[in-house]
């Protein structure tokens, strides 16, 4: 039987590009038609259709390609529980070319090295967000979610709500939004 190179892509917004990637496992000897991809799930989602899709076309003697491991895991935990999974297939993985031996005490640790370095990049990422949100918050730019009523629209939902005269579905309808925002707005506006 026939030894083949599986491939896996990912980024982690839609605005990115696959096109590096894939020309990368293409040179790595993987045919386009064997390369699996994921636009837009993040390397801590361990849930993703391409990766399981590449997963479940690898069988004994195969070998699962990618450019780098963070594009395979972003967590020492999943990155470990992918490459037990390859190994209990009997599947090699290949990380831009260099082919990881489970087997190898100093391969091990290379690989565990590169995990812990992504899963750091990813936990960096994170706090950066957060920091930048923070920030923004602090200096009025980040408000959340715009509300679905205008304070003008709110007036009158609560001066209805107060006559008694509507059933919160109707004045749902009549507003044209949800029976939740109906109530959110009655609780926000309730003494």
């Amino acid at each position: 039987m026939n030894e083949l190179l599986i491939g896996y892509a990912r980024v982690s917004t839609h605005d990115q590009d696959l096109t590096v990637q894939r020309e990368a496992l293409e040179r790595l000897g993987v045919t386009p038609e064997r390369i699996y991809t994921d636009q837009g799930l993040t390397g801590t989602n361990r849930d993703r259709p391409g990766l399981r899709q590449a997963m479940a076309a690898c069988r004994d003697g195969d070998t699962f390609v990618v450019t780098k491991l963070d594009r395979l895991a972003r967590s020492l935990k999943d990155a470990r529980d992918i490459v037990d999974e390859l190994t209990a297939k009997r599947v090699k993985l290949n990380l831009g070319g260099s082919i990881h031996d489970p087997n190898d005490p100093v391969g091990r640790l290379l690989f565990n090295v590169l995990a812990m370095v992504a899963e750091f990049e990813s936990d960096l990422i994170r706090a950066r967000t957060r920091e930048g949100m923070q920030l923004a918050k602090a200096k009025g730019r980040l408000r959340g979610r715009a509300p679905k009523l205008t304070d003008a629209q709110q007036a009158l939902l609560m001066q209805v709500y107060r006559d008694g005269t509507h059933t919160t579905a109707e004045l749902a309808a009549i507003f044209a939004v949800s029976r939740a925002t109906v109530y959110r707005t009655v609780h926000r506006n309730e003494p």
